[in-house]
């Protein structure tokens, strides 16, 4: 009788845990996110993050406390002998929340840790060379998103990018972007869609769009996106992120209805900020 006894009180105590455990990590988050923003930080946003003076004060304690809970739940690592300091993971965090401002509540949800090497780096890929033989080569890497819990940047290539924000590349806006697109399972150009936004019509655009990309690469036309973006839909999200956050005027031209979904999506309008 005991044992039985025993066993339901250890159940209900588990069912307790599992409703009351979102609650208490809410309940932490609003916590970290209220506190206030020390002047070293504000510092740090202003000199690398260049949209920051454009955000209204709204947008701009937003991304405070985005930035708070990225900080407080992530985990930074160096890698190849790279000591991680405070001015490389706040902007670090502070670049990822800007993706953040449409205040989904979702932090990166499988992201746990980010690792940080001090320049380029080399990974091993294998790929198949024909139906039974696979190779392994070498090849250099300057940031990737894992689908499970990790993401890795070149801190170098960063650093450039905090200080080049209008040349239309982002290595912290791209891989962030995957992990948003990550967060419901691959990487697919389809990240989870706030109210308002219609999958039919998210699919839509993006799809035209990237044909649209495919299309001008293949015949070596000139177009504001990446040619990297006609790699796959999951890199295309990704490009046109960099190229909404650091060119949004000539995306907007390009193609305007590619710049009013993601406008839509990020709750944000880059085309209006007057970033030097």
């Amino acid at each position: 009788m005991f044992q039985v006894l025993l066993i339901f009180a250890i159940m209900g105590l588990l069912v307790a845990v599992i409703f009351l455990y979102p609650r208490w990590v809410e309940k932490g988050r609003q916590k970290v996110a209220r506190r206030p923003l020390s002047p070293q930080w504000r510092a740090i946003l202003e000199q690398r993050v260049a949209p920051y003076g454009q955000l209204t004060a709204d947008q701009r304690q937003r991304l405070h406390e985005q930035m708070q809970v990225l900080l407080a739940e992530k985990q930074y690592l160096g890698c190849n002998k790279l000591a991680v300091t405070e001015e490389m993971r706040v902007t670090v965090a502070a670049i990822a929340s800007l993706l953040l401002l449409q205040d989904q509540g979702n932090y990166f949800p499988k992201l746990k840790t980010i690792l940080l090497y001090p320049s380029t780096y080399w990974v091993t890929e294998t790929v198949p060379t024909d139906r039974f033989i696979h190779q392994e080569r070498r090849v250099s890497r300057l940031g990737e998103s894992w689908s499970r819990d990790q993401l890795v940047l070149a801190w170098d290539q960063v650093d450039y990018d905090s200080h080049h924000w209008q040349d239309g590349r982002n290595v912290v806006l791209h891989e962030f972007a995957h992990q948003l697109d990550q967060a419901e399972g691959s990487a697919n150009g389809v990240p989870r869609l706030p109210k308002g936004i219609d999958s039919a019509h998210w699919s839509r655009v993006m799809t035209a769009a990237y044909n649209d990309l495919t299309t001008a690469v293949e015949n070596k036309r000139r177009t504001c996106l990446n040619r990297y973006g006609a790699t796959n839909p999951a890199e295309f999200f990704a490009v046109a992120t960099e190229t909404f956050f650091e060119q949004p005027g000539q995306l907007k031209r390009h193609d305007p209805e590619l710049f009013e979904l993601l406008r839509r999506y990020y709750q944000i309008n880059p085309a209006s900020w007057k970033v030097n």
